[in-house]
């Protein structure tokens, strides 16, 4: 039962690109922690970082969605291919 839960966990793990519409203020930095952002020239600012699993990544889209930000798109990535 151990194997099947790791393996289920590790599926989940991993690194996330999420962008959103706007330049997101360097203030609000502290409450993505380890993701880097990055404002884009098309006006959209991408978090970049590792997530821990599902229930971590709800939590950022939620606090996304308390800050009244539009969600553009959330991409699993490989580790380290930042953008």
């Amino acid at each position: 039962m151990s194997e099947t839960q790791g393996s289920m966990e590790s599926r989940h793990d991993g690194f996330y690109e999420i962008c959103i519409k706007g330049h997101l203020d360097a203030r609000w930095a502290y409450w993505f922690e380890g993701m880097s952002l990055t404002h884009e020239s098309d006006g959209t600012t991408v978090l970049y970082g590792p997530v821990a699993d599902q229930a971590a990544l709800h939590g950022m889209l939620r606090k996304i969605r308390d800050l009244g930000l539009a969600l553009v798109s959330v991409i699993q990535k490989k580790k380290e291919t930042n953008p």
